[in-house]
């Protein structure tokens, strides 16, 4: 699966600048809308809030208008002129008319020292109709009695009416609103009448009208049975051009409503009386915020100039923390072209320091390993030549030749053909083609060619035998490692034995590690001399310490030879090279 990167720079300036920027981006983004909604928010609270102070003062306000005309109901019954008239036997007396006009005065007074105050008026059971103004200008007795008022009053409560057209007087029909109560004789309960107060309805409409909420929100009440007592479109809304949501708002407690009117929001504030009326704000959020384009205007103005502070910023934090980068690219570049020499000056104290402490202890480094490795080489091209000057070795070809001599003087030609054959295919294997390693199968060959010629010059001296697992037979070994081996158990081992002697060649796979064993019965060696072996010595030649030498070299130090020997015993030289040698080259 191929993976995705969001950032396909080269430079990692120009990385770190475009993440910076996507990051400021997009808070600047986010914080920007934030504080918009929290001003819009704001606003919207602080509004709501205002509207709910207001209708408070409005309900607070007309409370007191209702309390006050319970009030004056309270002192009109409580002065007992009212409740003295009712239990009169013959109101029409003398007395009964004084008592009258006591009352009327007192009415008057009432109505006269309150402009909230529209007029009083009494009817009683009996008959009689006291009121602030003069007889005449009132309706009769069967009229007054047949109206709402009257009878909802009659239950024994106090009745409070929405906003409507009085019919008490003849020819004037004022917008009031009545509270009616009924007033019964505390000695005859027979005896009973209903007080009338109208509170001018102008008081409620000044003191609505007035308060503004916006372009288009307004203040309406409506009472407890769901007619509108205030409504400043009360004549639209009696013709069903407009509607309000009365079911919703009684059925509502104090608090906010949100409503969808025309698809535009508006938001409802209720505030219900102490006596079963309502008042309801009206206000419209989107004039509400009636800044709201320049609360836009501002948050993006602000927004821009912080985002263009805040990149110019991040361009720069940019370029200082990549610059100590492109400092420690260039010497990179500088060691890809040889300059082993080159440190980066960089002593920052963050990452970017240790990196390039890194960087300077690593190409100390690779140059001692190219020393190391040059000099390596060198050892290796110097042991290989060593190895095959090693073999080419005059006096052995010296002796072999005056064996073949030999050999030919008394007439044993089968023995001359075949030691001749070993001889030339040794030497053509010595030479060979350049190759390092070669596979186990023709190292093998070439050691019994060598075993061959040497069997034939010592006579009935050793016998040997070659045992390799055919599994390893493919496998690649370097040239020219067990030959000295060989040599070195026919020297030192078995040459001044006089007992008959003999050799054995084994490989197999042990552990991962394939091992090549080289025993024979010989003499045996001390420790001592088996520690000289692995070292250079002059009177042994370079024997087996430049095999042992050229395949730690070649393998590494983990792999080469390991001796066992005890004197009188034969030694045992074992070869470990890695399992890796497996692999054919060229196959």
């Amino acid at each position: 699966m191929i993976k995705r990167r969001f950032f396909r720079f080269k430079s990692i300036h120009t990385s770190i600048a475009v993440a910076f920027s996507c990051l400021i981006i997009g808070t600047t983004l986010i914080l920007s809308y934030n504080t918009y909604r929290q001003s819009s928010d704001s606003v919207t609270e602080n509004s709501v809030q205002y509207t709910n102070e207001l209708i408070n003062q409005v309900g607070t306000t007309i409370e007191t208008y209702i309390d006050n005309m319970k009030s004056i109901s309270s002192l009109l019954y409580n002065n007992g002129q009212i409740e003295q008239y009712l239990t009169m036997s013959d109101p029409h007396s003398a007395v009964g008319q004084t008592l009258v006009e006591a009352i009327e005065n007192s009415l008057r007074v009432i109505v006269q020292s309150r402009n909230d105050i529209s007029a009083i008026l009494f009817v009683g059971s009996n008959g009689a109709v006291i009121s602030d103004r003069e007889q005449v200008a009132v309706k009769s007795y069967d009229e007054l009695i047949a109206q709402d008022w009257y009878s909802k009053a009659k239950n024994g409560s106090i009745h409070i009416s929405s906003s409507e057209v009085e019919h008490v007087y003849r020819n004037e029909y004022p917008w009031v609103i009545s509270m009616s109560q009924q007033f019964r004789s505390n000695d005859r309960w027979d005896k009973t009448g209903v007080l009338l107060v109208d509170l001018n309805y102008n008081i409620i409409n000044d003191l609505c009208s007035h308060i503004q909420l916006g372009k288009r929100g307004y203040v309406f009440i409506v009472n407890s049975e769901g007619d509108l007592v205030y409504h400043p479109q009360q004549q639209i809304i009696h013709t069903n051009l407009k509607s309000e949501p009365i079911e919703a708002i009684l059925a509502s407690e104090d608090g906010q409503l949100s409503l969808e009117e025309n698809q535009h929001k508006k938001i409802l504030s209720i505030r219900t009386t102490n006596f079963g009326w309502k008042i309801v704000g009206v206000t419209y959020p989107e004039e509400l915020v009636g800044n709201k384009k320049k609360i836009q205007l501002s948050t993006v103005l602000w927004g821009s100039i912080c985002l263009i502070i805040a990149l110019g910023i991040s361009i720069v934090l940019s370029f200082t923390l990549s610059r100590p980068i492109k400092k420690l690219e260039a010497h990179m570049k500088q060691v890809e072209q040889g300059d082993f020499d080159i440190r980066a000056d960089i002593t920052q104290a963050d990452e970017i320091g240790k990196l390039a402490r890194t960087f300077n202890v690593m190409i100390v480094k690779i140059k001692d390993l190219m020393k190391q490795i040059v000099q390596e080489e060198a050892l290796l091209r110097t042991s290989e030549i060593k190895a095959l000057q090693s073999q080419i070795n005059p006096h052995f070809l010296y002796n072999t030749l005056e064996s073949i001599i030999w050999m030919a003087e008394t007439n044993k030609m089968r023995e001359v053909v075949n030691m001749t054959m070993a001889l030339s295919k040794m030497l053509r294997y010595s030479i060979g083609k350049g190759e390092q390693e070669v596979p186990i199968s023709m190292e093998m060959e070439h050691l019994s060619n060598y075993l061959m010629v040497q069997s034939m010059r010592y006579t009935n001296k050793f016998s040997y035998e070659i045992e390799v697992e055919p599994e390893l037979h493919a496998c690649r070994i370097l040239r020219i490692v067990l030959q000295p081996l060989v040599e070195n158990a026919i020297y030192h081992g078995i040459r001044r034995m006089e007992e008959h002697g003999h050799i054995r060649i084994n490989g197999q796979m042990a552990g991962g590690v394939i091992e090549i064993k080289v025993s024979d019965n010989g003499l045996g060696m001390t420790r001592d001399k088996v520690q000289a072996l692995l070292g250079p010595s002059k009177d042994q030649g370079l024997g087996v310490w430049n095999v042992h030498h050229r395949v730690q070299l070649f393998y590494g130090a983990a792999y080469g030879l390991s001796f066992e020997s005890e004197p009188e015993e034969g030694t045992t030289v074992t070869l470990r090279i890695p399992s890796s040698a497996l692999e054919v080259k060229g196959a």
